[in-house]
């Protein structure tokens, strides 16, 4: 590994996999360091949603729910195999919000940015819909509009794989222990960034960089006073999302949003083919990240609500998996949590070696956050190179006019081999990248192993080789999804196989 660099991205989230990509692609010297696992918190904790975010209309946040609609467009094309187009149903309550008020929300939401990939709004009646059948009798009208879903966690992943072939470095389970401001004896201001390994007995290192970028998520506040002994002009404000996963309420391809008493939304959304997903809250969270959980409060608050949508009632006893994100809103002083802002600030501190901090944000504006957090970066640095990813595919998503049916019909002419449930996962989380793993293998023996039903150890190499999956909930629960479908004992079995891989690589290192 090299020790000095252009720009040290601290945050393997979706912001610093973005920002680490993005600078790659214009030609610095990268390296991004991680302190746990590549999206292992906030940008694994989403409502997986590619939106402009329907409800930031009513508080008036215009400019950037215009943003996040034209990005929505550029994600669809960039990564067709992990987002796609979903529909949402708006069932009408009139005591919520009256008629009008949605439909002009609707139009807005219809024609504040292009739209050329998804159809508009309408109103359908859902005695006659699919999507009024699991609905209770009592909502007869609904109002249906689009949006995209994404795999968050992949997305983060793919930003990673593309920053790496640029030439990025990119260290995961590696935390930044402190940085300082120092000038090289041609009197050139640089950061000296000393780096800490998970494990190895912490093993220490130190690299220069002429520019750090603070994208540490809801860490980046502590990383500023306490890492680089700094503080920042904005306060974060942390809230806490958490959603719930029940077996399948509903088998149509639509989604729903819910309107609540406390004038909250919620999603429900079909997952994994089997489950529904049902979130989000809106909590202030003051305690450490990276412990965030569900409460029962939250559960109820979750289950309460899309009861009195669903005619099955949904209960607490229901639900299969949680999980929980802290996302870090720039603190407008406002009281109700779902009312903060998800806009992002960019704070660029010049004062020696540039610093740049991202405060805020939301995954759907990833891409154009990284492309002016660069842009900032570059001109501090006295460097110039065109933005680039807004027509730039990641990795995986080159499909022929993006037409992910039509790609995975071919995949079934080319893999008639291959169970279709597996080539179906495969298509989505690997696209054309599919290739990488199946290699020369003409038959299902070749793939290795199946360490757990439709897992094969071809997948586990790729993920552990190629994606910096280093254990078994890195491939279950972020590359993946998988842990969803495997009881205890498969799980195991998966967990077994990591650790088998490190003796195979340790006792390699020592040979």
């Amino acid at each position: 590994m090299q020790t000095r660099y252009d720009v040290v991205v601290i945050g393997g989230g979706i912001n610093g996999a973005g920002i680490a990509r993005d600078a790659a692609g214009r030609g610095l010297s990268v390296l991004l360091c991680e302190q746990h696992d590549l999206a292992q918190h906030t940008s694994s904790a989403s409502t997986k949603l590619i939106h402009g975010g329907l409800r930031y209309l009513e508080y008036y946040e215009f400019g950037l729910v215009r943003k996040a609609l034209r990005e929505r467009e550029v994600l669809l094309r960039a990564a067709p195999h992990i987002i796609r187009p979903l529909r949402f149903v708006m069932p009408y309550d009139a005591s919520m919000r009256p008629q009008w008020m949605i439909r002009a929300g609707l139009f807005l939401y219809d024609h504040l940015a292009r739209r050329e990939l998804l159809p508009g709004s309408s109103a359908i009646d859902l005695r006659a819909h699919p999507a009024g059948a699991p609905l209770r009798d009592t909502y007869r009208r609904a109002f249906v509009y689009s949006d995209g879903w994404v795999d968050d966690a992949r997305l983060v992943v793919l930003n990673a794989i593309d920053a790496s072939e640029r030439g990025a470095t990119v260290l995961t389970r590696t935390r930044c222990v402190g940085a300082t401001r120092e000038q090289s004896a041609s009197g050139e201001p640089h950061w000296k960034v000393r780096l800490r390994r998970a494990g190895e007995g912490g093993a220490e290192s130190t690299v220069t960089a002429r520019a750090l970028v603070n994208a540490a998520g809801p860490w980046a506040a502590s990383l500023l006073s306490e890492q680089l002994g700094l503080r920042s002009r904005r306060r974060l404000r942390q809230v806490k999302g958490s959603h719930i996963v029940v077996p399948a309420l509903f088998e149509h391809p639509f989604a729903y949003i819910f309107q609540n008493p406390d004038r909250r939304i919620i999603f429900a959304i079909p997952f994994e083919r089997r489950f529904t997903l049902i979130g989000t809250t809106d909590v202030d969270y003051p305690g450490d990240p990276g412990q965030a959980a569900i409460d029962a409060q939250e559960i109820d608050y979750l289950c309460a609500n899309a009861t009195r949508y669903f005619r099955a009632p949904v209960r607490p006893a229901d639900v299969v998996w949680t999980y929980s994100g802290v996302r870090p809103l720039l603190d407008d002083e406002r009281d109700d949590a779902r009312a903060v802002t998800r806009d992002y600030q960019l704070e660029l501190d010049r004062d020696g070696a540039p610093l740049l901090s991202v405060l805020g944000g939301k995954i759907t504006t990833f891409r154009k956050l990284a492309e002016e957090a660069v842009g900032r970066v570059q001109d501090a640095l006295g460097r110039s190179a065109p933005a680039w990813t807004a027509a730039a595919p990641l990795p995986g998503g080159d499909l022929p006019g993006a037409d992910f049916e039509r790609f995975e019909q071919s995949l079934r002419a080319r893999l008639p081999w291959l169970a279709a449930p597996v080539l179906e996962r495969w298509a989505r989380a690997y696209g054309t990248r599919i290739d990488r793993l199946v290699g020369s293998a003409d038959r299902v023996a070749q793939l290795g192993a199946e360490v757990a039903p439709g897992l094969y150890e071809a997948e586990l190499d790729y993920l552990r080789s190629r994606e910096w999956a280093a254990t078994a909930d890195d491939a279950l629960w972020r590359r993946t999804k998988l842990g969803l479908q495997l009881d205890a004992d498969q799980r195991r079995a998966v967990a077994d196989w990591f650790e088998s891989a490190r003796a195979r690589v340790g006792a390699a290192g020592v040979g």
